[in-house]
């Protein structure tokens, strides 16, 4: 009698749990195949926008895992596991590792929001929070520059992402900004020609945009000119110092005089 008892009761529950985990299985495959379909989909749009390749495995990972949780949700619904608890331990957990991360959780959405609208990529030189730099890597928490003096530097994306960025490379080329000044017994026309020739003979300024020369103040001591040569993005330093030196020695050529401040000079031999 117990032995037919047991199989009784084995009976019954094959009878009552045997559908649902015909169905679990069914649900389980059918979502599994979703999940594999949406990922491909995933990683094909991602691919077609050119969507950074960390990036790209992140957010596979990141759907997949949140898929593959609410499918197996579903799947112990359909097998009479009450979820509703379980569903409130996870919202819980999920909570408490979201006040606990938040600094790395706001770098890392800041990550996500520069990879995906690209306001630089890697090798473009760029000015932000405070720091000048080359783009040496973009992480999904941190971005590391390469400083002018070799220096390296890493950002938080948080911060990087919520803050003024300076592109110097997108556009491709750059105005290099000068200011010389002259005496006020200077010829301006003649100041003029000889700043002129100073940028137009050197190769690596550009001749579309034309370069510059205007008076730009009539200062105490000086009447100081804007000298505004273009050149590439990757010659402007090259422009930058040549011009200055080379300006320096078409002003002492041509006799024009640079003022200085004689009375700091007497005060300091005094």
């Amino acid at each position: 009698m117990e032995l037919q008892k047991w199989i009784d009761k084995g009976s019954e529950l094959i009878v009552e749990y045997a559908p649902k985990l015909v169905a679990a299985i069914v649900i389980w495959l059918i979502g599994a195949f979703v999940i594999k379909q949406l990922s491909k989909a995933l990683k094909k749009l991602m691919f077609a926008r050119s969507y950074d390749e960390s990036l790209q495995k992140f957010l596979l990972n990141l759907l997949k895992w949140i898929l593959k949780i609410v499918l197996i949700v579903v799947v112990l619904g359909t097998l009479g596991v009450e979820t509703t608890s379980f569903a409130a331990i996870l919202a819980a957990a999920g909570l408490a590792i979201g006040l606990a991360l938040q600094g790395s959780l706001a770098n890392f959405a800041g990550g996500v929001l520069i990879m995906l609208f690209k306001p630089f990529k890697i090798g473009d030189l760029i000015q932000a929070q405070g720091e000048t730099g080359v783009v040496k890597e973009i992480q999904i928490f941190t971005t590391k520059l390469t400083g002018l003096s070799n220096r390296e530097i890493i950002i938080p994306n948080g911060s990087l992402s919520n803050g003024n960025i300076i592109n110097f490379t997108t556009e491709g080329t750059r105005r290099v900004d000068l200011i010389f000044g002259v005496g006020y017994d200077s010829d301006i026309k003649q100041t003029k020609e000889v700043l002129m020739k100073v940028i137009t003979s050197n190769p690596k300024v550009l001749e579309t945009p034309a370069p510059t020369v205007n008076v730009m103040e009539l200062a105490d001591s000086s009447v100081n000119f804007a000298v505004r040569p273009w050149c590439k993005a990757e010659d402007y330093w090259a422009v930058y110092f040549e011009t200055m030196e080379q300006t320096k020695e078409a002003l002492d050529a041509a006799g024009i005089d640079i003022p200085y401040p004689h009375s700091v000079e007497i005060q300091k031999q005094g």
